[in-house]
């Protein structure tokens, strides 16, 4: 009978010992699942773009995952300066506002081939044949598997002359890689190795 009060004591320190692991083990739980949730709050909210309300308020323009819309914008990025670059009309003023708002787009390779065409004549004999020229943008391939991702654009030029109308098609290559956005640049990315494969006549009618 004289070891029953030590016995309760080591079983009361047992108890004790058990539950202060529970509260450990519990704690630690908690604390992992705090910190695991505030980093997936920060990150989801990383991805949503705020504007500026006529500069009075902040409001929410987007709240998808903007890597989901990466596809979407490369391949609008790619659309725009295709339409930019050849779309074309009898004035020399006109041609250099488009070609400018190209070059923002791409890098040194699209500045090169507008350095060939303007040394061919080529925009000289648009402005003196009073010549106006449109592209019809057909398909536009991308490869999101590689990075900087390739880009393929299939498209028909329209050369409309005072009397006829040519149409030509026109397939480009190029790279895209991502850059910082602007107003110049809105979806983030320049065109690299930016190539005509194809411009070949298809038909010519009068108008």
């Amino acid at each position: 009978m004289e070891f029953k009060p030590l016995k309760n004591i080591e079983s009361s320190f047992k108890l004790i010992r058990l539950f202060a692991i529970i509260f450990v083990c519990a704690s630690t739980v908690v604390t992992v699942y705090a910190v695991w949730s505030s980093y997936s709050y920060a990150e989801a909210q990383r991805q949503k773009i705020y504007v500026l309300d006529q500069g009075k308020s902040l409001i929410l323009a987007l709240s998808q995952d903007l890597a989901q819309n990466r596809p979407v914008e490369a391949k609008d990025h790619v659309r725009r300066f295709h339409e930019l670059f050849f779309t074309l009309s009898p004035d020399k003023d006109a041609i250099e506002h488009n070609i400018n708002r190209a070059l923002y787009l791409s890098d040194k390779s699209a500045f090169t081939n507008y350095k060939d065409l303007v040394e061919s004549g080529y925009y000289n004999r648009v402005i003196s044949g009073n010549v106006t020229q449109r592209i019809w943008i057909d398909s536009i391939s991308c490869n999101f598997s590689n990075y900087p991702y390739e880009a393929t654009v299939y498209a028909r030029q329209h050369i409309i002359r005072e009397t006829t109308v040519t149409e030509r098609r026109l397939v480009t290559s190029c790279r895209l890689r991502n850059t910082s956005r602007s107003d110049n640049n809105p979806h983030g990315f320049i065109i690299e190795n930016f190539n005509i494969k194809e411009n070949e006549d298809m038909s010519t009618w009068d108008r």
